[in-house]
């Protein structure tokens, strides 16, 4: 029998705004490019195998962190998997078996999985390290390091990749790095022929650069609703609303202390809510006196600490607010949204990390 209780904290995933989404990535492309979409970190918190279905007839590839991740894309999806970190030894074999896409950082790392494939051929992508400074080759020995790896028995070379570091915060290094990656890129074509694919642009990339150098774009956060561009916000339409509910509801004296720490003291009589959801539900502790959530279409401020189970609002100055009623952490709620962005800049860190926080006991509800 199904269970009929309703959630205590649970997040409505928008499947048609994910293709809406992708249709903006196509479109600002020029529809010249095939996308890679990114779904690692369970799909950034919108659940893998759910983002991988809905986007099945807009995405070209799918791109994960790692094996498993690349496993449960391939029970759902047929289109290729690139894994964009490096591969552990351990994992190269079953990579090799099920035709995933590695992602390498030299002609010796390439090697291996030559020595694993024999017919088909694996693919791989090389990756060049322009900046990032996390994998990839060096700029000064990408191109013989790709000759080498295209000299392989049993290897293919899929695309020809690096990664941008800044491109949401520093254009004119992002402009730079982009100029020595094309300037790599045709001396590779040049002296290595065949179909490989050419890719650098994520999100804030395919708003804010020329797209015209590339073959695909590698994109993520704009995927779920969010820009890194703030200038592009309204092309898109986040994917997510974040929810829970009002689980107390009680008044408190001036002088009250609330929550770990006494780091809010009440100053006046207050009617406080408490709420339910914590920072294991991905409610940032960082937040703590400083954020807000949506109760009744009306902002409700935070106050004292978030703790792991629960956080305290003031309720005093809206209307009456009941036991089980609806609360917004992320989204919309009557007039008034949170972007995750806005959750981000109160917790200052990045919407990345608010999505990817979103604990595993938080329901995903699809619509």
């Amino acid at each position: 029998m199904k269970d009929a209780r309703p959630h205590r904290c649970w997040a409505e995933i928008d499947l048609a705004a994910l293709r809406h989404n992708a249709g903006v990535a196509h479109q600002r492309s020029g529809n010249q490019l095939a996308l890679l979409a990114v779904i690692k970190a369970n799909g950034y918190g919108h659940g893998l195998a759910a983002v991988a279905k809905a986007l099945r007839e807009d995405a070209q590839l799918f791109g994960v962190a790692n094996l498993d991740e690349a496993i449960d894309v391939r029970r759902v999806a047929a289109q290729p998997v690139m894994i964009l970190g490096p591969a552990l030894a351990a994992e190269r074999a079953e990579i090799v078996r099920r035709r995933f896409i590695p992602s390498v950082s030299s002609h010796e790392e390439a090697g291996q999985f030559s020595d694993l494939a024999s017919d088909p051929p694996a693919a791989v992508a090389c990756v060049i390290d322009t900046g990032m400074g996390r994998m990839g080759m060096s700029e000064s020995s990408a191109v013989s390091q790709v000759q080498k790896i295209a000299s392989l028995p049993h290897l293919t070379i899929h695309s020809v990749s690096s990664h941008l570091p800044s491109a949401d915060e520093d254009r004119d290094y992002t402009c730079e790095q982009l100029l020595r990656f094309s300037k790599l890129v045709a001396q590779i074509r040049t002296t290595v022929p065949g179909s490989y694919f050419v890719h650098a642009l994520p999100s804030a990339g395919v708003f804010g650069f020329d797209t015209s150098p590339f073959d695909i774009a590698r994109v993520g956060l704009m995927l779920y609703g969010i820009s890194p561009l703030p200038a592009f916000q309204s092309l898109l339409k986040p994917a997510m609303k974040l929810k829970t509910r009002v689980a107390l509801v009680r008044d408190l004296a001036p002088g009250s202390s609330v929550s770990y720490g006494r780091t809010f003291i009440t100053n006046r009589p207050i009617r406080v809510a408490t709420i339910a959801a914590g920072y294991a539900d991905g409610v940032p502790r960082a937040i703590s006196n400083r954020g807000v959530v949506l109760i009744g279409g009306n902002r409700c401020p935070i106050i004292g600490r978030v703790t792991m189970d629960l956080i305290m609002v003031d309720v005093t100055e809206i209307a009456p607010v009941a036991v089980g009623d609806e609360v917004v952490l992320i989204g919309n709620q009557g007039p008034e949204r949170i972007l995750a962005s806005e959750v981000a800049g109160w917790a200052s860190t990045i919407s990345w990390e608010i999505f990817t926080g979103i604990g595993s006991r938080v329901a995903r509800v699809y619509v």
